[in-house]
């Protein structure tokens, strides 16, 4: 009996992780084909590992002590209409995204968002509320090599420098605030009550340590300090005192990305198989990222095409562009999703259908800027 308790809980679990499951599958396979050795060890990325775990655990860390609602909870006391409600709603996760990531900004920002149209009896924006939260999560977290996984990974694997990777997204990131304030600032705009949302005073010491905490990983990411050091010593504060945060990190995203490693590595050990996806590849590296993100997501695209090709603003390019799409082209998106499903499970197929046709039409506008920029 125990047994069989313990085989759905693991059925369970493996469907809330499907790319890991994946990851980790695809990782065992080509260990078929290269069996386990002393080079298993240089595969895994530790830089990107290591600055995604001490990222996570401050971005939790902030989460947890309120510091996003509080901000968030301060714009809106200054508006006065719905339109004006849309735009800073909107805008948080838009701007957030780009230092917490963009799933960290939609689990904050969207149920935040939620509870401030039912406060203000405006109901009927959730929808387009939540789809224009998630598109601007996506397009924010474009611009820095924090925003998400796979701009992290990808600007430590390429060796570019901060102001490059910016100064690359820069007219994508742009041009989608300009999109989203005439999708979010349209129709008009109906007076409301100035919604108070009364956070908790948090405790100014553990504010302090996130922000100390945020700044070293601000100077990993500038190259300044090792990423493993600043890890460990994130590491061992959450030991000593916050194993809350230290429980709450998303083991399983660490997990993926090192079943990915491991089969990206094999797999470029089998001379055929990498000249042929290299061969495949090459002058596509743009298109490729947004075409695979729309069927693996585009973390799992970054790592997989980034194993054959050195193109790396291409591959940067198109990743981030490939987030935007299908459901499933940006994990973040699931979140909002399920979120909407939960709350306001009515309103699924109406968010589906506008969250698509968002998300086709902003990736045409976008995919026509990387055409006209070369």
């Amino acid at each position: 009996m125990n047994g069989k308790i313990a085989l759905q809980t693991c059925v369970r679990a493996a469907k809330g992780e499907v790319v890991l499951v994946a990851a980790v599958a695809l990782a065992l396979v080509s260990a078929f084909f290269v069996p386990p050795d002393a080079e298993y060890i240089g595969y895994i990325d530790w830089n990107t590992i290591t600055l995604l775990f001490s990222l996570m655990a401050v971005t939790k860390s902030l989460q947890s002590l309120g510091a996003f609602d509080r901000l968030g909870a301060a714009l809106l006391r200054r508006t006065t209409g719905t339109r004006q409600m849309m735009l800073v709603l909107v805008f948080l996760p838009f701007v957030f995204s780009m230092l917490i990531t963009n799933d960290v900004a939609l689990i904050t920002f969207v149920p935040f968002g939620m509870t401030v149209l039912r406060l203000a009896d405006c109901r009927c924006l959730v929808t387009p509320l939540v789809v224009l939260q998630t598109l601007a999560a996506n397009l924010g977290s474009m611009l820095t090599p924090m925003g998400n996984p796979q701009n992290l990974y990808l600007y430590t694997k390429s060796g570019m420098g901060f102001g490059a990777f910016c100064t690359l997204m820069l007219p994508y990131v742009a041009m989608s605030a300009l999109c989203l304030a005439l999708l979010a600032g349209r129709g008009p705009s109906l007076p409301v009550q100035p919604v108070a949302l009364h956070a908790a005073d948090a405790d100014k010491k553990a504010l302090a340590v996130c922000g100390i905490g945020f700044a070293l990983c601000l100077l990993s990411i500038l190259k300044l300090l090792p990423a493993p050091v600043v890890a460990l010593v994130t590491a061992v504060w959450l030991v000593l005192r916050d194993r809350r945060t230290l429980a709450r990190i998303d083991y399983a995203l660490l997990g993926t990305f090192a079943g990915f490693f491991v089969f990206i590595g094999n797999m470029g050990r089998i001379p055929w198989f990498r000249e042929l996806i290299a061969s495949v590849l090459t002058g596509h590296e743009l298109i490729a990222g947004v075409v695979s993100s729309q069927i693996i997501s585009n973390v799992p695209a970054a790592l997989l095409l980034s194993g054959y090709s050195s193109q790396w603003k291409a591959l940067i390019v198109g990743c981030n562009l490939g987030g935007l799409g299908t459901l499933i082209a940006s994990m973040a998106s699931l979140i909002s999703y399920k979120l909407v499903a939960r709350e306001y499970p009515d309103e699924r197929g109406g968010y589906f259908a506008r969250f698509t046709v968002y998300n086709i039409a902003m990736l045409a506008l976008l995919l026509a800027l990387a055409a006209v920029l070369g």
